[in-house]
């Protein structure tokens, strides 16, 4: 019996000789690993920053945390804001573009160190076709330089797009769609399309979506500035205006209704984008809701751009560009005859992009023709 227990008490010992041993290695190699960063929390973190995407800072804003190179610019100053006549922040802290509030070298830097490729979307269909040449050779000016783009062009008649030489980096892609009767059905099927190719084809190939009207041309730098998870620009005739003011849809039966105590701005249809899968969402729900109004016999007062603005009503775009990246010819025209005196907040010089067709939604204090662009 005290055989046994010497026996006993012999490997009791030796496993716990083992077991100190063992706890001993276990506690060199979490050491290890934790120096190495495999372990440690906060080295993950930083880690994985460097080697992809900070989640925070994309979704945000749609960059990459990237390494710039050496730039020498102004230092900012925190006491003195870049425009003090302007609102540049929302309430629910997106930034409103506005020329002189950002650093057009350091934001391109950020954005070729990402290799971001940007989708321009245009919809030229019918006698809309006449635009089409003006719009891309003005972009191959003015939109994103530097930059990969792609153009997406859809229309009914592919055999006349125009064939022009675009810079390296650049094409023109054409993507074939039915026609409608009427430019409103034309218009409100554009929610369609996007949301299909987006889905099926733009996540492929893009980092970027913006979409735009095709019977304007730029006229200055519309760049990188503009991008981000979602965006949309303010309405150069209501951004001064009280929201009950705004040609919001006010009828409850619509699926674009907006009372009127609720309301931020008023977007125009015309340039809006984001990131593929936030242009996707964002397409998918206006087409959604345009497909239920129509099933009720009700149509938007303002088709696709009513229901874009009931979707960012709700879905508060990450970035917002001021009135001075959409005019309409006819109010640069009137503006230059009234000496600039007519809204002096906005740098008159500065329209990134100009309506050059007839438009119905002009307010009442420019003189315009309501004529209808031709069917």
């Amino acid at each position: 019996m005290a055989q046994l227990q010497q026996i006993l008490a012999a490997t009791q010992k030796c496993c716990s000789h083992h077991r100190v041993t063992s706890l001993l290695l276990l506690a060199l190699i979490m050491t290890f690993l934790g120096y190495k960063g495999y372990l440690n929390p906060r080295n993950q973190k930083l880690d994985s920053i460097h080697a992809g995407v900070s989640m925070a800072i994309r979704e945000h804003n749609g960059l990459r945390s990237v390494k710039l190179s050496r730039m020498v610019y102004p230092q900012p100053d925190v006491l003195t804001p870049s425009r003090k006549d302007v609102l540049i922040m929302t309430p629910w802290l997106a930034p409103i573009i506005w020329e002189g509030t950002f650093n057009m070298d350091i934001l391109n830097e950020q954005f070729r160190l990402q290799n971001a490729t940007i989708g321009l979307t245009v919809f030229s269909v019918k006698a809309y076709m006449i635009f089409l040449k003006q719009f891309l050779k003005s972009a191959e000016m003015y939109f994103m330089v530097g930059h990969r783009v792609n153009y997406y062009v859809f229309t009914d008649k592919p055999e006349y797009v125009p064939h022009l030489n675009v810079r390296n980096g650049r094409q023109i892609i054409i993507l074939k769609i039915q026609s409608y009767a009427r430019w409103q059905d034309i218009s409100m099927h554009r929610m369609e399309m996007l949301s299909t190719f987006s889905r099926q084809r733009f996540q492929r190939e893009v980092d970027y979506l913006v979409c735009a009207d095709v019977d304007m041309r730029l006229s200055d730098h519309v760049g990188v500035e503009v991008l981000s998870s979602l965006f949309g620009t303010l309405h150069v005739g209501y951004y001064g205006l009280n929201r009950a003011d705004f040609p919001y849809e006010r009828r409850p039966q619509s699926q674009a209704h907006i009372p009127e105590d609720e309301g931020d701005f008023y977007y125009m249809g015309a340039l809006f984008g984001g990131s593929v899968s936030e242009v996707a969402r964002l397409t998918e729900a206006c087409h959604r809701a345009i497909m239920v109004d129509q099933a009720n016999h009700i149509e938007a007062i303002w088709h696709d751009e009513s229901h874009l603005n009931k979707y960012f009503l709700y879905h508060k775009p990450s970035k917002v560009l001021s009135p001075e990246y959409l005019w309409y010819q006819q109010q640069m025209n009137y503006v230059k005859d009234q000496n600039s005196t007519a809204l002096p907040s906005v740098h008159w010089g500065r329209a990134g992009l100009l309506h050059v067709s007839p438009t119905p939604s002009l307010p009442a204090w420019v003189p315009h023709s309501v004529e209808q662009f031709s069917n």
